[in-house]
């Protein structure tokens, strides 16, 4: 996610969440038993957001049918979950706030409570759920997305020509059951019913279109699983190109909501995204997913997301080449290795920051070095950009300007720090060794004290966890 666009910025880990109050935290492979079954917690274990995903499972797929009225911004449809129970559960949670018909779990009606201020969706089937089984659940719902809001958030973005899901970091339960936390990744297939001569556009590949005799559905699956919050489409009018780079396909989409001209140089901003992804390859190795894209949408979210495969973003101009880098540099930081917990962030933003300040460096800009001594002189050692401590920056600030410029500013000093060779070797090995996972702070740190074979505990504490101006010395890379 980049919060300055206008212009401004398979499961490989422990799914931590705690079976009932008390109860210790289960794993993906292995299931903490109890004498008698459990109630799955509502919450997955997140500091930041204690509701978010939901204790008890691991969601391997959701396969999302739905149908969308942009006239009255009217959602319907089902859901199907394909899930294991990490415990004996007498009753499990998806995060959802949309109004539920029915509920069955492999194929027998479930009884169902709202609880979490009606962010939880309580589910409790005919039977417990033994601990390591697999199991279907179909959600089946009807309601106006517009009407509700989570976390202080109201994220539903529409108009009655246009429609697009893509926030940070919740935009799932406005759309589909999800276990909503980045811990838990899972293959989405998306089919969206709309009004006749409307496009939808979402993750991954177009598996085909079927029309009606009003209405159109679209199908498009992704092969690689995703955190939930990465998981989109869009409805409305759009213009759609596709080719084909180095073997990679690729598929971008412009609103036909847009002037003539806002909507020519969003195309042709778009169209650079093979290009981008090339340029990234170089330093960060092969693109992490088998397709790649792109949409521009005439709405106006404030921000571009990194959906995978397929950012969206606002229209901009046919400049802002930085904002396309950013978003993509996420396919690698962010989307394939996703954080562990929410307190990471600087692990995607920062990350996708210091790519953009790498580009430059490569198109004939100023160095990154040169970029890190800028920012380093010209922000005031009183500012708050340097009070905020950015390995723990609270839920409040998770997307505070500090969280991509100094996350950014901390790479570029570990790349001074250890030199260019070892820098890269440390990136290459993290991406190579946290593919298709999650990540955390401690475990970047390791993988770069441990490649370089340096003690950087102290280099850390005074970028990540020091809520003043790193000191201008060699040690941190400044000097």
């Amino acid at each position: 996610m980049t919060t300055r666009p206008i212009p401004r910025p398979l499961l490989a880990v422990v799914l931590a969440g705690a079976m009932t109050v008390g109860l210790a935290s289960a794993t993906a492979t292995a299931g903490v038993r109890a004498d008698a079954p459990v109630d799955g917690a509502s919450g997955i274990g997140d500091p930041y957001w204690p509701l978010d995903g939901n204790g008890g499972i691991d969601v391997s797929s959701y396969a999302i049918d739905n149908r969308y009225s942009l006239e009255d911004r009217r959602l319907s449809g089902r859901t199907r979950v394909e899930l294991t129970a990490l415990a004996e559960l007498r009753s499990f949670s998806l995060d959802f706030l949309l109004k539920v018909s029915k509920v069955t779990v492999d194929g027998a009606k479930a009884d169902v409570a709202r609880t979490g201020g009606g962010h939880e969706l309580r589910i409790t089937p005919k039977r417990p759920l033994a601990a390591g089984t697999e199991h279907t659940v179909v959600v089946s719902y009807a309601d106006r997305p517009g009407r509700h809001s989570y976390a202080g958030e109201d994220n539903w973005l529409a108009s009655r020509r246009e429609v697009v899901t893509m926030n940070e970091p919740h935009m799932a339960p406005w759309w589909f059951p999800a276990n909503d936390h980045p811990l838990d990744k899972a293959v989405v297939d998306v089919k969206v019913r709309v009004p006749n001569g409307r496009e939808v556009i979402s993750n991954g590949e177009l598996k085909g279109r079927k029309v009606g005799r009003t209405s159109t559905t679209w199908h498009w699956r992704a092969d690689e699983p995703m955190v939930p919050y990465l998981a989109f489409f869009a409805a409305g009018d759009f213009t759609i190109a596709k080719g084909r780079h180095r073997g990679l396909p690729w598929l971008v989409a412009v609103s036909k909501g847009l002037s003539d001209a806002e909507h020519d140089a969003s195309m042709r901003l778009m169209k650079k995204t093979p290009e981008v992804v090339a340029g990234l390859e170089e330093d960060l190795g092969d693109y992490p997913f088998s397709v790649v894209g792109g949409i521009t949408t005439s709405l106006d979210p404030g921000f571009a997301l990194e959906n995978q495969t397929r950012p969206t973003y606002p229209s901009v101009g046919a400049g802002y080449t930085s904002l396309v880098v950013h978003e993509l540099a996420h396919q690698w930081f962010g989307d394939d290795i996703a954080v562990q917990h929410w307190r990471d962030i600087w692990l995607n933003e920062g990350f996708a920051t210091f790519m953009e300040w790498r580009w430059t460096e490569n198109h004939g800009g100023r160095s990154a070095a040169a970029t890190l001594r800028d920012y380093y002189t010209d922000v005031d050692g009183s500012s708050d950009f340097w009070k905020l401590t950015i390995g723990d920056p609270g839920a409040e600030r998770v997307f505070d300007g500090a969280v991509y410029g100094r996350g950014a500013m901390t790479l570029q000093a570990l790349r001074n720090r250890v030199g260019d060779e070892a820098f890269w070797r440390v990136l290459r090995t993290w991406i190579s060794e946290q593919r298709g996972g999650n990540g955390s702070s401690a475990e970047f740190e390791e993988v770069a004290a441990r490649v370089s074979g340096q003690d950087l505990t102290g280099f850390f504490d005074a970028w990540l966890r020091t809520p003043s101006r790193p000191a201008e010395t060699a040690d941190n890379g400044l000097a």
